[in-house]
């Protein structure tokens, strides 16, 4: 049943007429210089790492499979933030919250889909990257060749961008109501389908596509990929070699559980339990905090991102010298 005061979209009303108010963090008036600042710290940093990182993936002359998706994934990570954390900043120097158009809002929702939904296929193209350096060693560089890493890079970015569009084209054809208050610091899924004027479970049903398609057959995929690691590293006899072997898998666990944690917390679950104060915490750190640890967690656990971190170093300071 739709709500009183809601306001239908018909072919007379432009969607470029229609904006929104993103509330942000306004309820925060006395700490939002202090967090104006730690955002825009984070913010840095992160475009610091991920940028170094990328800039030494694509000098090294050699890249095996793994540093082809690092590479990946820090281009992703950029994009993520530069997409979020703008608008976020500027909600904060708002005292009464910024407004996004109705275009601008979905093509951030767009860009914000697709690139979470990107990075959860590309985690399990790194799942299956290391199922086949441990259980199929001998026929990892035959089938992990340039060209079909390219084509599974191709296939995630395609895969999130497909979800995405139907994700987004889906949520902004619902009538909304006639307050337009985001409470929240940018164009999230579950935001927008609370202010949905329509009461109905059906709702979801494009959520829970998504969420079925991005985050549930991926994680399962990368499951049955570390289960049969597991299988295989428990017959290895050598204990040194199995925590050699495992030690490879350990960033990505780490940045898998991360990224999924997260994502199943704020998408998976009915519109009653929705709690926007609860969200924006769970959101601030989902697209602040995460993607600054990813490059912390593969510079310092792998040996591959450290080696080629230390060349990059090194030819800076010859060029220095000379």
């Amino acid at each position: 049943m739709p709500c009183e005061g809601c306001m239908e979209r018909d072919n007379q009303s432009t969607d470029a007429t229609m904006e929104f108010l993103l509330l942000g963090f306004s309820e925060l008036l006395c700490l939002r210089v202090l967090l104006f600042l730690l955002l825009l710290i984070i913010h840095v940093v992160t475009l610091a790492g991920n940028t170094m990182i990328f800039l030494a993936v694509v000098m090294e002359p050699s890249r095996p499979p793994m540093l082809f998706f690092l590479c990946q994934l820090s281009v992703i990570e950029l994009c993520y933030t530069l997409v979020i954390v703008p608008k976020a900043l500027l909600s904060l120097l708002a005292v009464d919250g910024s407004i996004i158009s109705f275009t601008g809002c979905a093509a951030q929702m767009h860009l914000f889909v697709t690139l979470g939904g990107t990075e959860c296929l590309l985690l399990v193209a790194m799942s299956y990257d290391r199922y086949l350096a441990i259980c199929q060693p001998l026929q990892y560089l035959a089938v992990m060749s340039e060209g079909f890493c390219l084509r599974l890079m191709l296939a995630c970015c395609l895969g999130g961008f497909a979800v995405a569009l139907g994700l987004t084209v889906a949520v902004f054809h619902l009538p909304f109501c006639r307050s337009h208050r985001i409470n929240h610091f940018f164009c999230d899924v579950p935001a927008l389908l609370y202010l949905a004027c329509i009461q109905s479970y059906s709702l979801q049903l494009p959520l829970l596509a998504a969420c079925v398609l991005l985050l549930l057959l991926p994680f399962l995929l990368i499951l049955t990929s570390y289960v049969c690691i597991a299988a295989a590293l428990f017959h290895v006899t050598s204990s040194a070699g199995r925590g050699k072997a495992f030690s490879t898998c350990i960033s990505h666990l780490a940045i898998t559980l991360l990224h999924y944690g997260c994502a199943t917390f704020i998408y998976i679950r009915p519109k009653s339990n929705y709690s926007p104060a609860r969200d924006k915490i769970v959101s601030l750190v989902y697209t602040n905090i995460t993607p600054l640890l990813y490059p912390l967690i593969y510079s310092l656990r792998n040996k591959e991102i450290r080696g080629v971190l230390r060349k990059m170093l090194r030819r800076k300071k010859i060029a220095q010298l000379n």
